[in-house]
C-alpha cells in the first residue's frame, strides 16, 4: 500500500509538471519557447550553479553546526546562537545582497554569499531540532550497549533525525531557488535575467518564461529530494 502511495504520488507531481509546460507552451508559443531555448539552457545552468553550491556551502557549515548545538554542553545557548544563523532571514533578500555586493563587488560571489545566508537557518534548526528530538530511551539504550559518542550519533541519532533535517534542506532549496532570481540584480546570471527585463519592458511572454522556469526548477529539485529522503528513511515516509 506505501509503495502504491509513493508511485500515485510520483505519477501526480510528473502530470503536474507535464500540465504546467503545455499551459506555458498554450500560453507563450511554441516560437517563444524555441526562440528562448538557447537562454533557457544558459540561464538553467547558471541558476543550478548558483543553488548547487550555496547550498552545498550552506549543507557544509548548517548540519555540522546543529549537531554541536543540540549536544547537552551547548543546548543552554542554541536559541542565542541560532540568530547568528538567522541573519539571512531577517534582513530582506535585497538587502542582504545588497550588502554582500558593497562587500565583495557584484557578479556571483555576492550571490552566492546571500543565498548561503538565507538557506542557512532551516538547516541548522531542523538538524538541531531533530537530533535533540530523538527519544532518550534510544540514547540511553546506545549507551548501555557501550557505544562512543560519534558511534551513537552516527548510527541512532542521525538515522532518527533524517526525517527532519531533509525537511530543512528541502524548505531551503525552496528558498534558494525562489531567491536566486534577484541575483540578477547584482549582476549574477540566473532566470532573473528573463523576469526583471520582462517587467521592465512589459515582455510578458519573457517574464512569465522566468517565473514558470524558476518555479519548475523548485518543483522537479523538492521532488528529488522528496525521492531522497523515502530513499533513505523508507519507515518514515507517509
Amino acid at each position: 500500500m506505501q509503495n502504491a502511495s509513493l508511485v500515485s504520488r510520483a505519477g501526480l507531481a510528473l502530470l503536474a509538471i507535464v500540465a504546467v509546460i503545455a499551459l506555458l507552451v498554450w500560453g507563450i508559443g511554441l516560437n517563444t519557447l524555441r526562440d528562448r531555448q538557447e537562454d533557457l539552457i544558459y540561464l538553467g545552468q547558471q541558476h543550478l550553479f548558483l543553488v548547487f553550491w550555496s547550498m552545498f556551502f550552506a549543507l557544509l557549515i548548517g548540519i555540522p553546526s546543529g549537531v554541536l548545538l543540540s549536544r547537552p554542553f551547548a543546548r543552554r545557548w542554541a536559541e542565542y546562537v541560532m540568530q547568528i544563523f538567522n541573519v539571512g532571514n531577517t534582513l530582506p533578500p535585497l538587502a542582504v545582497l545588497a550588502l554582500a555586493m558593497v562587500i565583495v563587488g557584484i557578479g556571483d560571489r555576492p550571490a552566492l554569499i546571500a543565498l548561503f545566508l538565507a538557506s542557512l537557518l532551516p538547516i541548522v534548526r531542523n538538524t538541531y531540532s531533530g537530533l535533540s528530538a530523538v527519544p532518550p530511551s534510544l540514547i540511553e539504550a546506545a549507551n548501555g550497549i557501550g557505544m562512543t559518542k560519534f558511534q551513537r550519533l552516527r548510527q541512532v541519532e542521525i538515522p532518527n533525525a533524517l526525517p527532519v533535517i531533509l525537511a530543512g534542506v528541502r524548505i531551503a532549496t525552496a528558498i534558494n531557488v525562489g531567491t536566486a532570481p534577484l541575483a540578477f540584480l547584482i549582476g549574477a546570471s540566473s532566470f532573473g535575467e528573463l523576469i526583471f527585463p520582462g517587467i521592465y519592458l512589459n515582455d510578458f511572454p519573457t517574464l512569465i518564461l522566468g517565473a514558470v522556469a524558476t518555479a519548475l526548477f523548485a518543483l522537479i529539485l523538492d521532488l528529488l529530494l522528496a525521492a531522497l529522503g523515502r530513499f533513505l528513511s523508507p519507515h518514515s515516509a507517509a
